[in-house]
């Protein structure tokens, strides 16, 4: 999983402007980092233009997605991930950075805005930040937990049905045991059964 780019856009009527971009190409070859840059810029853009405000959308590029969610009031945010990205949480971090880019920057500058113009820098920490889904939103760190205990309470299970058939063969093989012992046993388990969680 990984995300790739975050940017903060302007919907205008004429044109989409780029607002604030934040990159990381480290998994690219050197001279191919400015290219791709470039092509997440431009992606991102035309994924705005096309987009209706209000709305959010995952589109898919060959093996990327890209997250667009448009603000009624024009803001919008594109996050570009690999396809395992979870598309929950890269909704919950555009809506965090698109709230905190609204109250940081001043309405009268979007329209007009650059990356150069524009003073917010906490895009490079979301980013990072964001690249391990389970450690940044708290929702996907419990659903991995419940994953993994249920994933361990199903082992124990089989280990303990394992053990209990291995009890039953040896009590229906011992012979020190005694006629009553052995009814006993067996009607035990009969009752203990009913108990069992499946």
């Amino acid at each position: 999983m990984k995300l790739y780019s975050l940017s903060v856009l302007y919907k205008g009527d004429p044109k989409v402007v780029l607002l604030k971009a934040a990159y990381d190409v480290s998994s690219f070859s050197f001279f191919q980092r400015s290219s791709v840059q470039e092509f997440m810029t431009f992606t991102s853009q035309l994924i705005v233009e096309r987009s209706a405000k209000g709305s959010r959308a995952s589109v898919k590029e060959q093996e990327y997605l890209c997250h667009v969610y448009v603000r009624n009031d024009s803001l919008a945010g594109v996050v570009i991930a690999d396809s395992e990205y979870p598309s929950r949480v890269a909704f919950t971090l555009l809506e965090k950075v698109l709230d905190e880019f609204s109250k940081q920057v001043d309405r009268i500058d979007w329209p007009v805005g650059s990356p150069a113009t524009i003073q917010y820098t906490a895009l490079d920490g979301h980013l990072s930040r964001y690249q391990n889904p389970r450690e940044a939103d708290p929702m996907s760190k419990v659903q991995a937990e419940l994953d993994e205990t249920k994933i361990i309470l199903h082992n124990t299970m089989e280990s303990l049905l394992e053990r209990g058939e291995k009890l039953d063969d040896l009590v229906s093989k011992s012979e020190v045991l005694g006629t009553q012992s052995k009814a006993f046993y067996k009607t035990a388990r009969k009752q203990n059964s009913c108990c069992a969680i499946m």
